[in-house]
């Protein structure tokens, strides 16, 4: 019944101990890099959605221009093929 040595069941449980501190470390560490990488991420979505309507107000400068260059198109064809 005296099979269990008290001395190396506490050698096991300073080990067990010691190592639960580590992955309690590294578990925080990962903690704070994950919060990190969300507002890395909402820093980013942000400037997508910012640069959203910037990007509808150039696509919309863009087909104007191709519209009016269309028509000009048009318009001096006639005179160059006469």
């Amino acid at each position: 019944m005296s099979d269990i040595d008290p001395i190396e069941t506490a050698r096991e449980l300073a080990t067990h101990a010691n190592d639960i501190e580590h992955l309690q470390s590294d578990m925080d560490k990962m903690v704070e890099e994950m919060k990190q990488i969300k507002q890395s991420i909402q820093a980013i979505e942000k400037t997508l959605t910012e640069a959203h309507g910037g990007w509808r107000m150039l696509l919309g400068i863009g087909g104007g221009a191709a519209i009016i260059g269309a028509i000009f198109a048009n318009l001096f064809q006639g005179f160059w093929t006469k």
